[in-house]
């Protein structure tokens, strides 16, 4: 029934502004917005989907991942937000798993998947870059 459904996931925020901001100017993301009552963003992926950022009353930043970047280069990606004023988190996992001095945990050279760093968007929603090889 919903095979050809065109899905999209969504999360919330506490202050629309800063954070249409962040998406669109620090990370360079394609940002539609829905004005007033609504006032939602809407982010254009890449990939051809779409993900809903919406005001919420309340709000509790997400203590999950929500939106995953892959990129070639993690090390230079890491440079370019870092310039941008992005915070990358650090991280100890158990079992050496640790983020390194830029907050990469570098999963290949332990074979635990991929190099992933992680910070955080001006609500305290976790985001991430990754790597794969």
């Amino acid at each position: 029934m919903l095979k050809d459904s065109k899905a999209f996931s969504g999360f919330t925020t506490n202050n629309i502004a800063k954070t249409k901001e962040f998406y669109s100017q620090v990370l360079g993301l394609d940002i539609s917005e829905e004005p007033e009552p609504m006032n939602m963003l809407t982010l254009s992926l890449a990939t051809g989907g779409s993900v809903l950022i919406y005001p919420k009353d309340g709000h509790i930043p997400a203590t999950y991942t929500v939106l995953n970047f892959p990129v070639e280069n993690i090390d230079e990606a890491i440079d370019e937000l870092t310039s941008r004023g992005v915070a990358f988190e650090k991280y100890d996992l158990g079992n050496g798993a640790t983020t390194d001095e830029k907050g990469v945990l570098r999963g290949l050279s332990m074979n635990m998947g991929p190099d992933i760093a992680w910070f955080k968007d001006p609500a305290g929603n976790i985001l991430s870059i990754l790597q794969n090889s």
